[in-house]
């Protein structure tokens, strides 16, 4: 069975690298299904996102919120550079849902504070 190789990274850390056999990713320009086989391709993820990964041999799949960034596809090898990242199993629903108060409080801002918030708490599965 063919695989992806796959590598979610930020400035801070790498978040994640494994194989996969699916990655979905939302781009600026809509959302991506990534197999094997796909075409190359070079992405701008969307801002406040959420980057779903389906490794093999039946893992549960990761799920990261994700902020600006890009992302690349070549000969099976998926990299996902993003300017902030976080696993949702690593996310502090409380402090999620907070930080989605703050931003709903601040009007005037350009609605990045709240996409992040909001891909925080899908990316934990706790809705936002």
């Amino acid at each position: 069975m063919a695989t992806l190789k796959v590598g979610l990274v930020s400035p801070e850390r790498e978040i994640w690298t494994g194989e996969a056999k699916m990655v979905v990713a939302q781009t600026i320009e809509g959302q991506l299904g990534i197999l094997p086989g796909h075409a190359p391709v070079l992405g701008v993820l969307l801002d406040g996102s959420v980057v779903k990964i389906e490794p093999t041999e039946g893992a549960e799949p990761v799920i990261a919120m994700v902020g600006s960034g890009f992302f690349s596809i070549a000969d099976d090898e998926v990299s996902i550079l993003a300017e902030q990242a976080e696993l949702g199993a690593e996310i502090d629903v409380a402090a999620a849902r907070q930080a989605l108060q703050d931003a709903l409080a601040a009007a005037g801002e350009d609605g990045t504070s709240e996409r992040r918030a909001r891909a925080r708490l899908r990316a934990a599965g706790a809705e936002g």
